[in-house]
């Protein structure tokens, strides 16, 4: 299961006002143009990739706006929990020992060129998050950039844990709608990581081994999975990982194909995007609403602007003392506050050659880990909430938790226990003692130690955290270098040759701790900063196997696998986001939910009176 890298976390804070060039409303099929019921959403950031599987992909971003044009099996509702679409399809467990699953795709449910919904799709759902195809690692230059994978490897980005476990080929049924997949072991989140694929079988098939036909397609894509065909995976794996990008509205339709609700029909770089009706589509709730458009704009005022004049009908802008007090004098619209699904964290890098490395230090780990326990003591969080987020949550607290959500089950057992006591905020004297004791085991430890902090860098909030930081530390013996980068997504997964501390967030995506597990074992997909710790590797092994991990002896291993981040450093949490919703009068049944995708979630429901 991902956690994803937030549009929200990284809404960036600009002058300038929204961009709303003109364009002519897109002809939805069966509603004349002037007659389509529509909604405009203000939106901070464009979609950059149709693949929100792969590493790159994997981002809020693009989660969002594929949720209104991908088919799922199931959704979180408002009180979170599981719904099922047995309109799309089934999940059955047909043996708990070994653990042996058969997903369904109904009958008729297609893909937007026509093209039926099947077995290959869940194939290459499986087969592309499964680790065992990959032949090589992805490498990065010092922008961030992936470099090309060599023709003769193949390379699946994003894999996870849940499919490796099924190491056997699945069977597909004779109709050629199912799958049976049998475990090795078992995952107490398989369930999670039966996400649909957003790219369909026989584009990348075709794309990759220039297949035209769609079934001929789909039998090569199987095929190469089935046999482990290392040259057809090579080329497939590529198409995953890199067709499915685009800024911009492409002219490729196999690039942007759905399955739901939604489809893709006009994009223009960095102003909007809209998603027009998929007529074909009655395979899921079916929406009020004829089509959406996301207008993009970095600018929460702007945003505010443009709800005022009519010009969008929803926005989530990042909240802020100004964004409330304009909110509160508008007449006409609705709007709330409340706690946001994404937490803010400033997390180290552990391998970079860096200062929180101890290949710096001649290998020396203790050395290494005084230093970032003394950086991070320098980290004034209650200054960061009472500065930044108690102006705009009354009751804002500092979070004190990797994986449980201040307010939720255990989390209170768990802060209680697993060491961030440790880290008050701003303590001085603290950090100058450990970094005192680094000395004395590493007598060349410079008396002024740089560390550079990527952060967006039009993120206003994030610059005054930035800020704050940078004056703690100073008189401790850090020189905070601002490495601010509106690029930071980017360079987050390259390995940090430009920074050695980064400050975003994170969103959840499922109620479970799982949730979390891949931001801290080894090598995990959301573990970008390198760091590793066998102990941590062995208790979310233990979490992974437990048939319910809301029990309490489970909660005492997330909270003891909490404890070894804080005495490592990993890197601190600070604090769960604000958040608000806006929305006109004539926008109905808008709601929200704290996970993924946030407001989004239950799109089918709007609807829209009025003009």
């Amino acid at each position: 299961m991902k956690i994803r890298r937030t549009a929200a976390a990284i809404a960036a804070v600009t002058a300038g006002a929204i961009v709303l060039s003109a364009c002519s409303t897109p002809e939805v099929a069966g509603v004349e143009g002037s007659e389509a019921r529509s909604v405009t959403v203000g939106w901070n950031q464009p979609m950059f990739s149709q693949n929100n599987l792969t590493a790159a992909g994997n981002a809020t971003a693009n989660a969002n706006i594929l949720y209104l044009t991908t088919s799922r099996f199931f959704h979180y509702n408002d009180s979170l929990e599981l719904v099922m679409n047995e309109d799309f399809g089934t999940i059955e467990t047909i043996s708990e020992d070994p653990l042996v699953v058969e997903l369904s795709i109904n009958e008729g449910v297609t893909w937007s060129d026509g093209t039926p919904v099947d077995a290959a799709d869940l194939i290459l759902m499986w087969g592309a998050q499964n680790p065992r195809f990959n032949t090589t690692e992805q490498e990065y230059d010092d922008e961030g950039n992936p470099l090309p994978v060599a023709d003769d490897q193949v390379f699946f980005s994003g894999t996870g844990p849940v499919m490796e476990l099924v190491s056997q080929f699945p069977e597909i049924s004779e109709d050629g709608r199912s799958i049976t997949m049998e475990f090795d072991s078992v995952r107490s989140d398989w369930l999670m990581s039966m996400e649909m694929t957003p790219v369909a079988a026989h584009a990348v098939a075709d794309l990759a081994l220039d297949i035209p036909d769609a079934q001929d397609a789909k039998d090569a894509l199987v095929a190469a999975f089935r046999d482990n065909d290392a040259t057809a995976l090579s080329k497939i794996s590529d198409a995953w990982n890199n067709a499915f990008n685009f800024t911009s509205m492409p002219d490729d339709e196999r690039l942007f194909l759905s399955n739901g609700p939604f489809v893709l029909n006009e994009f223009v770089e960095n102003q909007h995007l809209t998603l027009v009706r998929n007529e074909a589509f009655a395979w899921g709730p079916v929406p009020n609403v004829d089509e959406v458009t996301f207008r993009f704009s970095e600018d929460p005022l702007a945003a505010i602007t443009a709800l005022q004049n009519g010009e969008v009908d929803l926005i989530s802008p990042q909240s802020s003392v100004d964004v409330l007090q304009t909110l509160a004098g508008i007449d006409g619209i609705e709007y709330t506050t409340g706690v946001e699904a994404t937490w803010e964290h400033l997390t180290l890098m552990h391998d970079n050659g860096g200062p929180f490395d101890a290949a710096t230090y001649g290998g020396n780990a203790e050395v290494a880990r005084l230093v970032r326990q003394a950086f991070l003591q320098s980290v004034p969080r209650q200054q960061i909430i009472d500065t930044l987020i108690t102006p705009l949550q009354e009751d804002a607290t500092v979070r004190n938790s990797f994986v449980f959500v201040p307010g939720a089950p255990g989390y209170d057992e768990a802060a209680a226990a697993n060491g961030s006591d440790a880290f008050g905020g701003g303590d001085a004297d603290k950090a100058a003692e450990l970094l005192e004791q680094a000395r004395a085991l590493y007598p060349e430890l410079p008396e002024t130690i740089d560390v550079r902090i990527l952060y967006g860098a039009s993120n206003v909030r994030r610059a005054n955290q930035f800020q704050l930081i940078q004056a703690a530390a100073a008189p401790v013996g850090f020189n905070v270098i601002d490495g601010g980068d509106d690029n930071w997504s980017s360079l987050v997964f390259s390995g940090g040759a430009t920074f050695d501390a980064a400050l975003f967030g994170w969103q959840s995506t499922s109620t479970m701790l799982l949730n979390g597990e891949s931001n801290y074992v080894t090598d995990g997909q959301n573990n970008f900063s390198g760091f590793s710790n066998p102990e941590v590797d062995a208790l979310w092994a233990k979490i992974a196997v437990a048939p319910d991990d809301t029990t309490d002896e489970v909660r005492a291993w997330a909270t003891e696998m909490e404890s070894h981040l804080f005495a490592d450093g990993f890197g601190l949490p600070l604090f769960q986001h604000p958040g608000v919703v806006a929305h006109s009068a004539r926008l109905q049944n808008v709601s929200t939910i704290t996970l993924s995708p946030t407001v989004l979630w239950n799109f089918w429901e709007w609807e829209t009176t009025g003009s």
